[in-house]
């Protein structure tokens, strides 16, 4: 099917309301394109900013690997040597851990609901994230965890002097030409995520939608772009790259969990949780939002609100996929492999 044929049928089944799309094949010119309307039936345009939820992650991971570029981080060193305050049982851990997802912290803070309130602001995240203890030794399995990437951001804000937010728009965003920002920006009209579940659907405090969601500015998903700064984010990995050094583009795409099982949890909790340093390896996992026709090496990063950023480098095709729907109802794991395929299928691969 087409991609048009394919995003038409999720239409017509109500599973999609609308969804923006990039990609690029080889060195030919980018195509976006726009398809339906937002959660709140606004028309979707191909500039239209969306929460991309933990496709932010790939924006951290590049800004992190900037710096060891420029020798200011390593990769192994104990994480305690650049955190005061850390728990105690934290202060081994490394950074390859958390970008890889291998360090031993739980996916998110411990009673994270109850934190979601008015008055929660990224620093105040932030210091309860840094006494938070991990739930195992390191390299047992993988564990994906939003708080080891907030951990990360901390770490990111001790080497530049900045505030998170601030150092990837300076040090990411500005260099790739992204238009993309953490926090909230009146400004600009952002496309509603339909279908939040969660009992703060609705509220002042629901997900992705509200001012005080996108205020927190989160390092692990807070990140506002349209389709073309996604692709962006994950064309910063392929072979040749300007932003990282050769030697970082290998590693950083490379499986560093050497084989150990894991993932997200149940379904999403494979026999090879195949993970570089920020982005995830398609490897041979099965269920998946990428099509298994995509190689095992390829890589990207996919995000809650309904967002995939994958790239082949085999045959230097790279996309993103943002939906107007959160992925929470399971469209994104049951339909995503028909919508990459189908952009195979477009550049004929």
């Amino acid at each position: 099917m087409t991609l048009a044929s394919t995003i038409s049928l999720l239409q017509s089944t109500s599973l999609l309301p609308g969804v923006v799309v990039a990609y690029q094949y080889g060195y030919h010119d980018p195509i976006v394109q726009a398809f339906g309307v937002d959660g709140a039936g606004t028309a979707l345009s191909t500039d239209s900013i969306f929460p991309v939820a933990s496709v932010t992650k790939l924006a951290l991971a590049l800004a992190l690997l900037h710096q060891v570029d420029r020798g200011t981080l390593s990769l192994d060193m104990p994480i305690g040597t650049i955190l005061p305050g850390l728990h105690m049982d934290a202060q081994t851990r490394t950074i390859r851990q958390l970008l890889s997802h291998t360090s031993g912290y739980g996916m998110d803070v411990t009673n994270k609901q109850g934190r979601h309130a008015i008055g929660l602001t990224w620093e105040l995240l932030r210091a309860d994230c840094l006494v938070e203890a991990p739930q195992t030794e390191p390299n047992l399995h993988v564990q994906y965890s939003n708080l080891a990437y907030i951990i990360l951001g901390a770490i990111l804000e001790r080497v530049t002097g900045l505030r998170c937010a601030d150092a990837l728009t300076q040090t990411v965003f500005r260099s790739l030409g992204i238009r993309g920002w953490l926090g909230y920006n009146p400004d600009v009209a952002h496309a509603i995520i339909g279908d939040i579940r969660g009992v703060h659907r609705g509220t002042e405090l629901e997900t992705f939608n509200s001012p005080f969601w996108r205020s927190l500015a989160l390092p692990s998903g807070g990140l506002c772009t349209d389709a073309h700064g996604a692709m962006t984010l994950v064309q910063a990995f392929l072979p040749s790259g300007s932003f990282l050094s050769d030697e970082l583009i290998s590693a950083a795409t490379t499986d560093q969990t050497h084989g150990l099982a894991g993932g997200f949890m149940k379904p999403l909790w494979w026999e090879h949780g195949s993970w570089g340093l920020g982005p995830e390896l398609r490897g041979n996992k099965t269920p998946h939002w990428v099509d298994a026709s995509y190689p095992p090496h390829s890589f990207g990063h996919s995000g809650a609100s309904g967002m995939i950023a994958w790239a082949d480098p085999d045959n230097r095709l790279s996309l993103a996929i943002l939906g107007a729907r959160a992925a929470d109802g399971g469209w994104l794991l049951r339909h995503g492999p028909a919508l990459t395929k189908s952009i195979r299928d477009e550049v004929g691969i």
